[in-house]
């Protein structure tokens, strides 16, 4: 279980973001302190002690208030010295085990939920997103510390500014109180207590000193907001490569509702070219599907997820698939017995996300976490818009109608292995 308290050192100057605070610096709309605030809380923290500057302080307190926080402020009062001077302060109002955090660092959602179960320093030995040359590397032996630095010629790991502690470290800061005259580091704490470690390898974190390191970390943040596990094929290998560049470009500009109303209107205008031009309405649906990524990586990295977000961007995907298989038959066939296969395909295509929601619905949880297998099953909406433009590309009678067929038979042999996969996986579980 995570500890109930975060102490949060963000008492620096910030002279090379313009001397602003670094933790109120916004990245992909959100200020770097609200998100680990929020990150933290939702893996259980309660009480927050903030420690900052004379300068600062009244800043802190404002955005505390905005955003409706419960946190207390410590005064470093002289923010030129050592990080190790900023924890020391807090020792008089923090007891037992504690988090510890630096306010100039961005996490994403899966660092923080593994972090927090951690003991010690929580370092990654395959950093992706931090400034090698500019982080704090460590050597660690038997599981601790053993050394810390930015120069280290051989190490082990990188600190990534996350620490889950108790109140003995006071007695390593009381220490170095009396030897260094209040200036030191948080690294010579670390050494000089011999941390234990606990490697939290290849998530996403970094920190933020620079403008550049903003916007690394802004691109950090829309690549770990990719929900992998229920993307198709075609999602995996060409949707989310241009989404996450699309987001990077967008997510200090855009909400994710406004992006979810935009991906309607482009697959509605997409399904009604059916009736003009049947090319460029495939091109435009498969346009529209990489688009429909959009909203959720904005939406993950601007911490504004919700449910009911989730819900109408699903329902609104029913209406665009719907629209458009219904629009194309009716532009494209004549003959009776192929509208019974076009609406197999739209119905297939429609229980093919119903299949896995009413999952949702039922277990409250996602199918595709909880069955595996379900990830492998061709006929996803990335999958089925892809293979859509590809035949109208050059759309002759023949090709639409071997194009529902097709979508027809995948779609619906789909539901039946769903169906089957689920029922087994039920019946093998007293509990999902």
């Amino acid at each position: 279980m995570a500890p109930k308290t975060a102490v949060i050192l963000a008492a620096g100057l910030g002279t090379r973001m313009g001397g602003k605070p670094k933790g109120l610096f916004r990245i992909a709309g959100r200020e770097i302190l609200y998100r680990t605030m929020v990150l933290l809380q939702r893996n259980g923290v309660g009480r927050f002690v903030i420690v900052t500057n004379e300068r600062y302080a009244p800043m802190y307190l404002e955005f505390l208030k905005k955003h409706g926080f419960e946190a207390e402020l410590v005064i470093n009062p002289e923010p030129e010295k050592g990080n190790g001077h900023s924890l020391y302060l807090t020792g008089k109002g923090v007891s037992g085990e504690f988090i510890l955090v630096m306010g100039d660092h961005v996490y994403s959602e899966t660092f923080v939920e593994r972090a927090v179960e951690g003991n010690g320093l929580i370092a990654d030995r395959t950093p992706r997103w931090a400034d090698i040359g500019e982080a704090t590397k460590v050597k660690v032996n038997d599981g601790r510390v053993v050394g810390i630095g930015k120069n280290l010629k051989e190490w082990d790991a990188v600190d990534t500014g996350f620490f889950v502690l108790d109140d003995s470290i006071f007695k390593v800061t009381s220490t170095l109180e009396e030897e260094k005259g209040g200036d030191y580091s948080l690294s010579e704490v670390v050494k000089r207590a011999k941390l234990p470690v606990t490697f939290v390898d290849g998530f996403g974190w970094t920190d933020v000193d620079t403008p550049g390191d903003a916007e690394r970390a802004r691109k950090m943040l829309i690549k770990t907001a990719v929900k992998g596990t229920e993307d198709g094929f075609v999602s995996r290998r060409l949707n989310r490569k241009i989404s996450t560049e699309i987001s990077a470009l967008l997510v200090e500009k855009v909400s994710p509702n406004a992006m979810t109303a935009f991906t309607f209107a482009l697959g509605i205008l997409s399904a009604i070219l059916t009736l003009v031009n049947l090319p460029l309405a495939g091109i435009l649906y498969q346009v529209s599907s990489i688009f429909d990524g959009v909203d959720g990586e904005l939406a993950r990295a601007q911490l504004r997820t919700s449910r009911l977000g989730g819900y109408l961007d699903s329902l609104l995907d029913r209406y665009v698939d719907g629209s458009f298989l219904a629009l194309l038959a009716y532009s494209t066939l004549k003959e009776p017995q192929w509208y019974i296969v076009a609406l197999l395909a739209l119905l297939g295509s429609v229980m093919v996300s119903y299949s896995t929601e009413r999952f949702r619905g039922a277990f409250c949880k996602s199918a595709y976490s909880k069955v595996p297998s379900l990830r492998k099953l061709p006929g996803k909406r990335d999958e089925r818009v892809f293979l859509t433009m590809l035949f109208l590309l050059y759309p002759i009678q023949v090709s639409v109608r071997v194009l529902f067929l097709l979508l027809a038979l995948v779609t619906n042999f789909r539901v039946v292995l769903t169906t089957y996969f689920i029922s087994k996986k039920v019946s093998q579980s007293k509990t999902i």
